[in-house]
């Protein structure tokens, strides 16, 4: 069975970093190597195939393992991966999304150079461009934990403390998957800076995180940004006021996602 997790509300217990996740502790009957690709700048459609080409692929280990199982003889490792790259413009619009929440006609999408798809995911619509920082992790959550809200803090949880290292203080709105700055209860300018949408099909998830580094941030003012009209999107450039490398920006990411998950990064060849 498939699961849908929306990039806009799914519950949120935590609310800062003042009260932080722990890592979780390694079994040694689970696979915590996570193989990372960089991609670089790819187009939606072509990091989406393939996408779906490991989620099968696991997917099929993890049938052969129920019948292995049955008949009392050893299972295979499931693979974990995640794959980090930019996307040319595009709008991607989830299962439970509204399509008036696109402010551009096709012919105004051409003229912005944009494209725009309806996907798999959760969540309503949103805006990847380069100097965006996507990160896709098809990961196996039988080999980690196997609770997707968790699964969704962890990811938050890499972003904030990514984010610290920029003195960027970021937290979690109630009711709002994603990372936000002036986050706090009755804060003037909540600023969404990260979101996350994902998909979960027998513990396996794909989709991810989308992290505004050096994004042009004028391309959200043609959507309703995850169905939101009332609050604001922002970026590292934006509230920094220079450009951060994104490749920087990565490093400091993946040795966070890594001591939350209790993981070993692997890197394959582009």
């Amino acid at each position: 069975m498939d699961s849908l997790y929306s990039q806009c509300s799914v519950p949120v217990a935590a609310t800062s970093v003042a009260a932080p996740l722990a890592p979780i502790s390694a079994k040694e009957s689970q696979n915590h190597r996570i193989a990372v690709q960089r991609l670089g700048l790819v187009d939606y459609e072509t990091a989406w195939a393939y996408q779906e080409e490991l989620l099968a692929a696991t997917l099929a280990i993890k049938a052969q393992n129920r019948e292995a199982i049955e008949a009392g003889t050893p299972v295979a490792a499931t693979p974990n991966h995640l794959l980090l790259c930019q996307h040319p413009h595009v709008y991607t619009l989830g299962k439970s999304g509204k399509p008036e929440h696109l402010l551009l006609d096709a012919a105004a999408l051409v003229e912005h150079q944009a494209t725009f798809h309806r996907i798999n995911r959760g969540g309503d619509i949103t805006y990847h461009g380069p100097g965006q920082l996507v990160g896709y992790p098809i990961l196996d959550l039988d080999n980690f934990f196997t609770d997707i809200h968790r699964y969704l803090r962890v990811l938050e949880e890499a972003v904030i403390h990514t984010l610290l290292e920029y003195d960027l203080r970021a937290g979690r709105i109630p009711g709002l998957t994603g990372v936000w700055l002036d986050f706090e209860e009755g804060a003037s300018n909540p600023r969404k800076i990260c979101a996350l949408g994902v998909k979960c099909s027998r513990w396996v998830t794909m989709h991810g995180f989308a992290l505004n580094v050096n994004t042009d941030l004028s391309y959200f003012g043609h959507i309703v940004p995850c169905g939101i009209s009332d609050k604001a999107v922002t970026s590292l450039q934006q509230e920094l006021g220079r450009a951060v490398s994104l490749t920087e920006v990565e490093d400091r990411l993946l040795v966070h996602l890594a001591e939350m998950l209790a993981a070993e990064l692997t890197f394959e060849e582009e």
